[in-house]
Formats: C-alpha cells, sequence, structure tokens
C-alpha cells in the first residue's frame, strides 16, 4: 500500500470531517493487518487460538488490543465531529479536541502506544512490520492529521478556551456529544457533587470515614439508585448513558460517591438478567430507592481475577443454603444489606460450571458492630484511597441464606449470570475514570492559574499548560468511547469488546491527568492536605479493579483473534 500525496490542511470544519474520517479509515487498516499478523503467531496448527502461544506472545496480543483501542478511539473522534458538524455545533474547542486527539493518537500507533508508564508497543517491535511495509499504511489523511493535529498552536489555543469555559462554568470542555436531556442530568449531577460533596470528600479521605448516610439518601431521591432499573420494578428505566453521566459527574466530586452507583448497578443488572421475577419484585425496587443498599462479594484470597479457582462453598441444607469460605476486596459490605455472593454449590463440577450465585440478606452494621449476624465476620483492609465505603475481607461460616434465594433459581448459572453485568460494570467503570480525570483537570488548572511563580501564573508556562490541554482532550476521547459503548448497550448489542476498551483507556488517562496535576501542584502536590493528593491514589485503582489493565487486554485480544 503506497501513501499518497500530502493532502492540503482543511480549515473548512466539513472539509476537517472528511479528512478525519479518511484518517480513520486509514487507521482501521493498520488494525486489520496488525491483527491478522497477529494471529498467524498464535495460531496453532488447527488454526485455532493456541493457549501456549497466546500467553507467550502477550507483549503482541495486549498491544494488538491497545491498537485496536486507539483505532477505535480515533473512529469515535471522527463520528463526533460528523455528528457536531451535522448539528452545527462543531466549533473552535471542539475541532481542537478532535485535531490535537486524533494527531496525537494516530503518531503513536505508528510509533508507539504506552501500556503502562515501562512498556511499549510498536508496530515495528512488537507486531511484526518492517519500516517500510508501515509507512505504506500512513495515508496522506493520516501524515495531514499527524502533521497538523498535535501542535504547540493548537496546544496554546485549546487552554485558552479551556480557562474561557471553566470560567464560564461549562460542565465539560466543549460539546459532550449528548442531548439536552443527558446534559440537564449532568447539570443536576454538578449541582449536587458542588453542594454536598466537593468540599467534604478530601476530609472523608484523610479521616477514612464513611460517606455520610445523609448524602447517600440525597443520592436516592435523586434517584441514582434506579437509575436504569426498568420502571415497572421502581426505577427510572434511563438508558445506560445517563448511567454514564451520573457516574462521571459524581466521581468528578468524590469516586466513593460515584462507585456507590455501582454496588446497585451491578446487583440490579444480576437480578434484572438472571433472576425470577419473584426476586425482581422483591429486591429490585428496594435496589432503586435506596431502602436496600448491595455489595458485590467475588473475589476470593489467591483467587483474583481467576474465578474458575473459587473456592467458597455453599451446600444446601433443608430449605437453606450454608455458606462457608474467605472473600476479599468486598466494597461497602458493613452497611449492605445484600450480597450477591459468588460461590461452589457443586463441587465435583470443575472450573466455572459449578458455580452459583446466591443473595445473601443481612442486617446494616457499624463501625462498632460490623457484621451483627450469625456465620459472618470480616475485617478492614486499609487502602491507599478509594474510601468513603471501606474495604473488607469476610469469612463465611454456615452462613445461612434462604433457598429460594439462590439467582434465577437455577444451580451452576453463576459465572454466566456474572459475565452479563459486565460489559454494564466496564461501562460504568470507564465514566467513573472520565470523572476523576475531569476532576484532576479541575485542580490542576485551578492551582496553574492560582501559583505564581518567576512573576507569572504557572499556566503561561508552555509545559505546564500543555498538561492541561491533554488532560482534555484525553477526557474527550476517553468520553467518546465511553459513550459509543453506552449507546451499543442501549440498542441491545453485544459491546463486552467496546466496554473493555472504554475501561482500559479510561482508567490509564485517569492515571495521566491525576500524576499530571499533581505535577503542577509541584511539591504542595504531594502534601496530604491538597486534595489532588487523594485523587492520585483514587485514580490508581481503576486499572486495578473491574479487571486489571493486563486481564483487560487480554480478555480484549482473545476477542479480536477469535473473530
Amino acid at each position: 500500500m503506497a501513501a499518497s500525496p500530502a493532502i492540503q490542511p482543511a480549515n473548512d470544519p466539513q472539509d476537517f470531517v472528511s479528512l478525519a474520517k479518511q484518517a480513520a479509515e486509514g487507521a482501521k487498516a493498520l488494525v486489520a493487518e496488525a491483527t491478522k499478523r497477529v494471529k498467524a503467531r498464535v495460531a496453532g496448527a488447527d488454526g485455532k487460538l493456541d493457549a501456549g502461544k497466546l500467553e507467550r506472545e502477550q507483549h503482541a496480543t495486549h498491544g494488538l488490543a491497545w491498537l485496536t483501542t486507539y483505532g477505535e478511539a480515533v473512529r469515535e473522534l471522527a463520528d463526533y465531529a460528523g455528528r457536531l458538524q451535522g448539528e452545527g455545533g462543531f466549533g473552535e474547542t471542539e475541532a481542537l479536541l478532535v485535531k490535537i486527539g486524533m494527531g496525537e493518537y494516530l503518531d503513536q500507533m505508528f510509533f508507539g502506544i504506552p501500556m503502562s508508564q515501562g512498556e511499549m508497543v510498536r508496530p515495528t517491535t512488537s507486531l511484526g512490520f518492517s519500516a517500510s511495509e508501515l509507512a505504506g499504511f500512513r495515508t496522506a489523511a493520516i501524515e495531514t492529521i499527524a502533521a497538523e493535529g498535535n501542535t504547540p498552536e493548537n496546544r496554546a489555543a485549546l487552554v485558552a478556551r479551556i480557562r474561557e469555559a471553566t470560567r464560564s462554568g461549562a460542565a465539560t470542555i466543549g460539546a459532550s456529544g449528548l442531548d439536552e436531556d443527558m446534559e440537564a442530568i449532568r447539570s443536576e449531577m454538578r449541582r449536587f457533587g458542588k453542594a454536598e460533596v466537593v468540599d467534604q470528600a478530601h476530609e472523608w479521605h484523610l479521616k477514612n470515614d464513611y460517606i455520610p448516610m445523609e448524602i447517600v439518601a440525597k443520592m436516592a431521591e435523586l434517584g441514582v439508585f434506579g437509575l436504569t432499573i426498568p420502571e415497572e420494578y421502581g426505577g427510572m428505566g434511563m438508558p445506560k448513558a445517563a448511567m454514564c453521566v451520573v457516574s462521571e459527574e459524581l466521581s468528578r466530586a468524590y469516586i466513593g460517591v460515584g462507585s456507590l452507583g455501582t454496588r446497585s448497578e451491578i446487583a440490579a443488572e444480576l437480578i434484572l438478567c438472571g433472576g425470577t421475577e419473584e426476586q425482581k419484585q422483591r429486591f429490585l425496587p428496594g435496589i432503586a430507592s435506596g431502602d436496600i443498599l448491595p455489595t458485590a462479594v467475588f473475589t476470593e484470597p489467591n483467587t483474583g481475577s481467576d474465578l474458575a479457582s473459587l473456592r467458597t462453598k455453599a451446600v444446601k441444607d433443608g430449605d437453606v443454603w450454608k455458606i462457608s469460605g474467605n472473600k476479599t476486596w468486598i466494597t461497602h459490605p458493613v452497611r449492605a444489606d445484600i450480597m450477591t455472593v459468588l460461590v461452589r454449590t457443586k463441587p465435583e463440577e470443575k472450573g466455572h460450571r459449578g458455580l452459583s450465585m446466591l443473595i445473601a440478606e443481612k442486617p446494616r452494621g457499624t463501625d462498632a458492630e460490623p457484621f451483627p449476624v450469625d456465620g459472618l465476620t470480616g475485617g478492614e483492609i486499609e487502602v491507599l484511597g478509594y474510601r468513603g465505603m471501606k474495604e473488607y475481607e469476610l469469612s463465611f461460616e454456615n452462613f445461612e441464606v434462604p433457598g429460594a434465594n439462590l439467582l434465577g433459581e437455577v444451580e451452576g448459572k453463576g459465572f454466566a449470570q456474572l459475565m452479563q453485568t459486565f460489559e454494564s460494570a466496564r461501562i460504568q467503570t470507564a465514566a467513573r475514570a472520565i470523572g476523576v480525570a475531569q476532576s484532576a483537570l479541575d485542580i490542576g488548572l485551578r492551582y496553574a492559574e492560582e501559583r505564581v511563580q518567576f512573576g507569572k501564573a504557572l499556566v503561561e508556562f508552555p509545559r505546564v499548560a500543555d498538561k492541561l490541554a491533554m488532560m482534555a482532550v484525553e477526557i474527550n476521547i476517553a468520553r467518546q468511547l465511553t459513550y459509543f459503548s453506552a449507546r451499543e448497550k442501549d440498542e441491545g448489542k453485544r459491546c463486552d469488546l467496546e466496554a473493555g476498551m472504554a475501561k482500559l483507556l479510561g482508567a490509564r488517562v485517569a492515571w495521566a491527568a491525576a500524576d499530571n496535576a499533581l505535577q503542577i501542584h509541584g511539591g504542595n502536590g504531594f502534601a496530604l492536605e491538597y486534595q489532588i493528593s487523594r485523587v492520585l491514589c483514587d485514580a490508581r485503582i481503576l486499572s486495578i479493579f473491574e479487571g486489571a489493565a493486563e486481564i483487560q487486554a487480554q480478555v480484549i485480544a482473545r476477542r479480536l483473534l477469535e473473530q
């Protein structure tokens, strides 16, 4: 494939949108060829994926996951520009976000994508392209956007727009791409976060305090816990896009508050997808109203993401199940009213097939008496960040659950039932990551404008301004990828691949934003009294829970290579 002569820069919005779409198609071609090459490296003699080769070639397979994620991000930016241009909303800020974002991501696709701080995937050394082969995929459209996109002039112009938007009180930098109804929800959640959460969150973090129950009650009044639960079960019946906006804005105020909604989303999705009608009628209205606070009890010591090795068992004894075993990294269990517990009910069945899901009811506990019920004890796990709900290791010893609380009243379907929730959970986690990244941008910009060094505000120095520009650019990229996943979910399409990519990228974007915002603070950022120290700790967990980045990349790669 030979590169075409360079295309002249497109100054007209319509011309630029056309160019962006051409560049996205070029990126798609690169991804397709990379997929073909990696597939050949991990195929067995029968042409199917070879598990041993898949593991040995992790750098290449995970690199493919990242390359594909970038390709999807570029495509979403082009589509975002096209939609806004068609609606007459593709203004200067939006154009700068897209130009810088596409320019940077296209260049990284050809020269190196950071999978982590110390791991780069390069098409040449990682994916088997020669320099001349790679050059053939760098089309004229790609070359033009890469050259004209992420320039110092564009970054400086974008920072000016960011400062202007912040002074005017704009909720997002540039148009989000969502409709007026979704933006009205954003405004409501933004008001709540600023009025009730932002000024208190750092104190909750420093003291390792629970988020006060009055805050939880106000969230319930706003409909946070029943957002996507159908109206027939007491919820608001809203789309996943609304879940994204709510999670984003609440996490922007404090990730703990945003994550309270995640507990209800996971439990509701489990019951909606796998529960009987009686179970739906019994539990969903209480979850929607906030009267029932749930927690997810899946992970075990020494198993982590390897759920097939799960050992906690449940034995049927008359009309009850008796649970025995240990669970760890359980969020908000003390104040939870129900626990969705993944257990092994068929010890003779190996791997996933022997797992079942139980809806375990319990009384709410307190710090003085965390688990006031027979058969359940636990100890708190002290953590760097992601506080406000508290993490626990739990020990079950013949803990009783009514027989009617077996999810779906069927054994051996627990893993499949859990898998049905992962799309929504990962979309929501991506949205939480966007909120944390936006919080870092808010805090970093405020400090950069207020802190004066060498006679001028930090924001006037190009490298400080560049950090702020790239935060805004990557937030927009992650946002568009996440909203696309939500639209796919709302349309009833399989979107585990898209949700996984949104989560993979969003987590890295949140960490980069928090790290750069702390860097802008200099030594002060390392002081516990400054909010950015908390945001950095909160951001770090995002690439670990709901599927660690390495596991997420493995899942994405396998899906791509099996197609």
